[in-house]
């Protein structure tokens, strides 16, 4: 199945034979309620109880007036009227959250969909994540969802998130025996579906997908509502909870004033019990009507035909909203923070310009450097349009190497690396350690990184760079909202520790020069930054670059 740094992975033949003995990787939906228990959950509205409890006390009145006191068929409008009005409100609000439900089940379909780098047929490709069978070979990155749970063939510095599984927000992952944390819920050379790496990347071989991972079981055995009352869904509560209030003490009110009115009269002699009781009828009548005429039977209906009409405009903005109460959330925001990357900009990024200092950019040094010190990978289904798995920022140096004619796998397969630091917020650099096969016999550390950073951990640099220099040109990059990466290498003799407890301890790094990568801002984002503005929402953009970069954004 591998050789040296090389794997394989499964052939379409496996795939299929193992795919048709495990299934998809997914996980079976939980069964849903049926329609006619989502119908009648609507009529837990506050608002709602009280107009059932309304239309119920006006009914008995109409039927009273009705066929006691001769009145027409008009007494009975004022109970349907109510009727109406609840029928309408529930009915709309159960239409359209099912229409969203529906809308939502072919969403959810997107998370499956999501693309899994892995390694078939001796190629690195992508595939959706449902598609992803056991026994599969794959890659795994910073920042990625882990796609089923498997075994780890390779390991560096992998810090996974296991609190959806276990509660521990940092896990250590190895391949390393001697390393193991015996104390440790899942082994430490194991992943789990739907945990996500925080740092380092590895390699994985999948042994269970779908229900039969360990996310799976979880899934299966708890299901959490984690539903919570948007400000209007409170603010109804309690004018319901006020309307009710009221209308109990407008009842008592009314009906101990006329009790007090009966006894006080001055036609009051003596009591009698029919000529009470027949009073008290009446009297509780009166009070019964009052509380139903208090009740605003329109005001249901009103906010369930507002928060439709938001949620059908919303969806013609490709906004889909699952819960109408929802709308009114949204529409109170004040703030966005925004990423840039991918969400600004296109996330195509290529190499705009190089500035090397000392070196010719076809040097061996320069290759190596891009190739080997990256997570990344390229796709070369379509060999005349190779596309970038992975970090779009390492892949744009990858594509720069192809277009140049260097095969950035062929210097993989021939190198061997012997340590590796993955880029980190924190460091701001990423650093490996080769046996170099461009310069035979020669152990090379690389390091890649905010040029700032790089530039500040060098000894010496490249002919021409002078700090000045440099920094004049990494303004002139940022001031067009350009990414910029610096380069820096040294030759580590026998017995030299070049990296060690998650830094770079090397002292002598010679820096080699910056490279700009440009991703243009998406066509779209100046108008919907607009709008935002003008309907007095404020913009903040979250961005690990450079302040210049931002500004320039």
């Amino acid at each position: 199945m591998e050789s040296k740094h090389h794997y394989t992975g499964l052939t379409a033949a496996q795939v299929a034979e193992s795919r048709a003995k495990y299934g998809e990787n997914v996980l079976t939906p939980p069964a849903k309620e049926p329609l006619w228990r989502q119908f009648l959950d609507k009529f837990r509205d506050p608002l709602i109880i009280i107009l059932l409890i309304a239309g119920v006390l006006s009914i008995l009145i109409s039927c009273y007036e009705y066929f006691g006191l001769g009145d027409g068929l008009t007494v009975f409008f004022e109970p349907v009227g109510i009727f109406v009005a609840i029928m309408l409100a529930t009915g709309l609000a159960f239409y359209f959250e099912y229409q969203a439900d529906k809308e939502f089940a072919i969403l959810n379909q997107v998370n499956d969909d999501e693309p899994v780098e892995v390694i078939r047929n001796a190629n690195t490709t992508q595939i959706p994540r449902r598609d992803v069978v056991v026994g599969d070979i794959v890659l795994i990155n910073t920042g990625e969802e882990i796609p089923a749970d498997g075994e780890l063939i390779e390991a560096t510095l992998l810090h996974v998130d296991e609190s959806t599984l276990t509660g521990e927000p940092i896990c250590t992952k190895t391949t390393i025996e001697s390393e193991f944390d015996a104390d440790a819920t899942f082994p430490s050379n194991h992943v789990m579906k739907g945990t996500k790496v925080m740092e380092g990347h590895g390699i994985m071989r999948v042994l269970a997908i779908g229900d039969h991972t360990e996310q799976g079981k979880v899934f299966d055995a708890v299901q959490i509502d984690n539903s919570v009352k948007t400000p209007l869904d409170e603010q109804l509560d309690g004018l319901g909870r006020l309307v009710a209030k009221l209308s109990y003490c407008v009842g008592a009110g009314i009906i101990i004033g006329r009790i007090l009115m009966y006894f006080l009269s001055p036609s009051y002699e003596q009591f009698e019990w029919l000529p009470f009781i027949a009073y008290m009828l009446k009297t509780l009548m009166i009070a019964v009507t009052l509380v139903v005429v208090s009740v605003p039977e329109g005001l249901p209906m009103a906010v369930t035909l507002s928060l439709a009409y938001s949620m059908r405009r919303m969806l013609k903005t490709n906004n889909l909203v699952r819960k109408m109460h929802a709308c009114e959330t949204m529409g109170a925001t004040t703030v966005i923070c925004t990423d840039k990357t991918g969400t600004l900009t296109q996330n195509q990024m290529r190499v705009d310009s190089l500035q090397l200092y000392g070196l010719d950019e076809h040097s061996s040094a320069v290759s190596e450097a891009m190739a080997l010190n990256s997570t990344a990978q390229l796709d070369f289904t379509d060999p005349s349009h190779p596309t970038v798995l992975g970090n779009p920022t390492e892949g744009a140096l990858l594509l720069w190497l192809c277009q140049h004619g260097v095969d950035y796998r062929e210097l993989r397969d021939c190198s061997n690396i012997v340590d590796q630091l993955p880029f980190s917020t924190e460091r701001k650099y990423m650093a490996t350690v080769v046996d170099s096969a461009l310069m035979p016999g020669r152990r090379i550390l690389y390091v890649k990184g905010a040029p700032e950073i790089v530039f500040g951990m060098c000894r010496t640099m490249g002919e021409g760079a002078t700090r000045e220099r440099v920094e004049k040109q990494l303004l002139d990059y940022q001031n067009h909202a350009m990414r910029t990466l610096g380069f820096a290498f040294q030759i580590i003799e026998d017995g030299e520790t070049a990296i060690s407890n998650g830094r770079v301890t090397a002292t002598r790094l010679h820096f080699i020069g910056i490279t700009a990568i440009a991703d243009p801002v998406r066509s779209d984002v100046p108008a919907a930054i607009k709008e935002c503005i003008d309907a007095g929402i404020s913009i903040k953009i979250v961005t690990g670059d450079t302040p210049g970069t931002a500004r320039e954004i």
